[in-house]
């Protein structure tokens, strides 16, 4: 079996009398689309703070690509092949749509101008940026500024921003967040692919994008994991159907 991209052992995080995060293990293998759920108050948002830097766990280890990334914050982990997206969309609406896929790749290559206008010229940005752009239709957007999008245009360009970076692994907080049934199935689609560039930890509430898209789910009910496994084997699990599944399916 492969050695998983990123591998979670033992994460604890206690904020008072509340234990949001306890003894939670978990990995991501290549090539895998590993979903996350979990009913509202599960302990998901402080989880996958953890995971991406940006809160230190009490307790437990991270490694991203065999390198422990414990101690490290979400910017070095960024650097490092961790590839975020939010529920919120954090696009810079003012920029366009071009430029915030460019701001991307300027990270990934680490490279630094005193003033944008160099940078818009910079072949080395544009094209990669413009790649990434044709490969999720959103080319023809390349000038529109990011808030004159459309909500779905958004998501797909937070998914470009995420491709442009060529991480490691995804973590993904609902993607398919305020989207119709017909943004929720282009995003399905979008994501269904980018596995094959880097495995995904999927963070979403839509059960038919999950049940669609996961080759493993874990299910996080009081900070714990209840229940590991696969689509099936997850649906089917009594402890599972009667902590979260239970209200939608019965």
């Amino acid at each position: 079996m492969d050695e998983p991209v990123l591998d979670i052992r033992g994460i604890s995080k206690t904020f008072g009398a509340l234990k949001a995060s306890d003894n939670v293990s978990l990995d991501l293998r290549p090539g895998e689309i590993h979903a996350l759920i979990g009913p509202n108050g599960a302990g998901k948002s402080t989880l996958i703070k953890q995971i991406a830097g940006e809160l230190t766990p009490d307790e437990g280890t991270i490694h991203l690509a065999g390198r422990d990334v414990t101690g490290l914050d979400a910017v070095a982990r960024a650097r490092a092949g961790l590839a975020r997206s939010y529920q919120v969309s954090s696009v810079v609406g003012e920029f366009t749509v071009l430029q915030n896929v460019m701001l991307a790749v300027q990270g990934r290559l680490r490279r630094t101008y005193r003033f944008f206008l160099p940078a818009l010229r910079d072949k080395r940005l544009v094209e990669p940026a413009m790649a990434a752009l044709e490969r999720v239709d959103l080319a023809y957007r390349a000038d529109m500024r990011a808030s004159d999008i459309s909500h779905g245009e958004r998501r797909a360009l937070e998914m470009t921003i995420a491709m442009a970076q060529e991480p490691k692994a995804f973590l993904l907080d609902e993607p398919m967040a305020g989207m119709g049934p017909d943004g929720s199935k282009q995003m399905t689609e979008l994501l269904d692919g980018l596995r094959h560039e880097a495995p995904i930890l999927l963070v979403e509430h839509d059960m038919e994008a999950v049940f669609a898209l996961a080759d493993r789910i874990s299910v996080l009910v009081y900070g714990q994991i209840i229940a590991s496994g696969t689509v099936d084997e997850v649906r089917n699990d009594p402890l599972v159907r009667a902590a979260y599944l239970g209200d939608a399916e019965a």
